[in-house]
């Protein structure tokens, strides 16, 4: 159903674009009274052009966040708010690597620690540490299974 209204907007559009060339036109070759009644209409057919543009979009599903709407009203180029948007993402990746590693780091020296004071355990945290490097070796192979 989408793809018939964005059909139906395109060629609107189109007809909004021809009605400004037209009136573009008439405007260039304006020669006073005698011209004037066909301005007037092509004016009336652009504005029934855009009643019905707006008619019809207003019913498409347009899923744009506020923010950029706020930007832009601003006086703002959207370009620039999804660049700082990407920055942000990469810098909250970057963060939470780190945090990942550390404690990655930390299960390591944690199961050290545990098997040189419980040797007993020795077994139980190698199998801990071989089931979650499985773990990480499916995810970073992209399989969607899970040890």
């Amino acid at each position: 159903m989408a793809p018939v209204q964005l059909d139906n907007v395109d060629d609107q559009l189109k007809n909004v674009i021809q009605d400004l060339f037209e009136i573009q036109s008439a405007v260039h070759g304006y020669l006073g009274p005698e011209t004037q009644q066909q301005l007037i209409r092509k004016i009336s057919q652009l504005s029934n052009s855009l009643s019905s543009l707006s008619s019809t979009s207003s019913t498409l599903p347009t899923q744009i966040p506020p923010e950029i709407i706020e930007y832009v009203e601003d006086g703002r180029n959207p370009d620039i708010y999804t660049r700082e948007f990407v920055e942000l993402a990469q810098k909250q990746n970057q963060f939470l690597k780190g945090k990942s590693e550390a404690f990655a780091g930390f299960r390591d020296v944690l199961a050290e620690e545990i098997v040189k004071a419980m040797p007993e355990l020795r077994e139980e945290v190698e199998k801990t540490i071989d089931k979650r490097e499985q773990r990480e070796e499916m995810k970073e192979n992209g399989d969607a299974e899970e040890a």
